[in-house]
């Protein structure tokens, strides 16, 4: 086989594949499938007194290193259980949990955060930041 011959078909082996990747993307991306960041911000502009500075939240380190499942964090309750799993749309947390007051058992978003990330760091047996200390998590205020 000729060098001309070997170059044509890497050529289509590789316009195959990169046309297979377009492919693949676009037909999750139309299924509504996303990639989670790596990296959320928490910020409370909503609160009427901020105290605290921000959250840098590692998602992609509690998923992947910690091996922390989405239902542990993302939530819809029905009678009184956690329905919400993986796939299914993921809502701000302030759509549900209003920062100035809780609402029935909804807690306000300030304890949603901190209910759920101190209770989880508790669990883990680790003596570490959420669970012990805010300037662990919280940025300093600026």
């Amino acid at each position: 086989m000729g060098r001309k011959m070997k170059k044509s078909i890497l050529t289509t082996q590789i316009l195959i594949m990169a046309g297979l990747v377009f492919f693949i993307v676009g037909v999750l991306s139309a299924a509504g499938v996303t990639t989670p960041p790596t990296e959320i911000t928490i910020d409370n502009q909503v609160y009427k007194n901020k105290t605290k500075g921000t959250v840098l939240f590692h998602h992609l380190k509690h998923t992947s290193d910690y091996k922390v499942a989405c239902a542990d964090c993302h939530h819809v309750y029905k009678d009184g259980k956690n329905v919400w799993k993986a796939g299914d749309e993921v809502k701000k947390c302030s759509e549900c949990h209003n920062p100035e007051k809780a609402d029935g058992k909804m807690v306000t978003l300030q304890n949603a955060f901190h209910n759920n990330c101190k209770d989880c760091h508790k669990k883990s047996g680790k003596d570490t930041a959420p669970s012990t200390k805010c300037n662990g998590c919280h940025a300093a205020k600026s």
